[in-house]
């Protein structure tokens, strides 16, 4: 996937790089797929950003991502944190590899073993995951703070929307990405969300 100055890549597919961009290469395994719509439109939301000085948090990091996005794109500092200790191998194992182990911290775990604030929370989890979380991400966020949020459907935003509102949290930007499947999901929905939220 291309952004701006950016090509994200994974380590088994080849890649010329254009004129100034750089290109970072994602480890990957089936448990944890880069290429999924969910993670292209955080990205893409990220690629809008300007990240430089800023602390970022990936929560549910899985391949990282969004925080080795995020190192390049000229975050201060990155924090990835997964429940999952093969993901956060991956992701240490990436960032080694692309030179960014200096601006990106690892963790196995939530978001409750975490402190202080960020200027950019992203957060690529299930629905149910999502409504657990907003009483976290509003405590982590800074008060200039942006949230990237994504891994539902849009069959699945109104509840999550309504906390948000309740939290002074509008949305400023909302991106879909329709994914073919040969049956209806359970979610009832072929539309992946990502959304770009706002404190007040």
């Amino acid at each position: 996937m291309r952004l701006p100055g950016l090509v994200l890549k994974s380590s088994w597919r080849p890649c010329r790089a254009r004129a100034g961009e750089t290109v970072i290469t994602i480890r990957s395994r089936r448990t944890f797929p880069p290429g999924h719509p969910t993670t292209r439109l955080c990205l893409e939301l990220l690629g809008g950003l300007s990240l430089s000085g800023r602390r970022l948090l990936d929560v549910g990091c899985g391949t990282g991502i969004l925080a080795l996005a995020g190192a390049a794109l000229g975050a201060e500092l990155c924090v990835g944190v997964d429940l999952s200790w093969a993901a956060v191998k991956l992701s240490k194992e990436s960032a080694r590899e692309n030179r960014l182990d200096h601006k990106i911290f690892l963790a196995r775990g939530s978001t409750e073993c975490l402190r202080g604030a960020f200027q950019v929370v992203a957060a690529n989890l299930p629905a149910p995951v999502q409504l657990a979380k907003v009483e976290e991400f509003n405590r982590l966020a800074a008060d200039d703070a942006i949230l990237i949020l994504s891994g539902f459907r849009d069959s699945q935003e109104e509840e999550l929307k309504t906390l948000y509102d309740r939290a002074g949290w509008p949305l400023r930007t909302r991106l879909t990405k329709d994914e073919f499947c040969i049956e209806l999901p359970p979610e009832k929905s072929f539309t992946w969300v990502a959304w770009q939220l706002e404190r007040r």
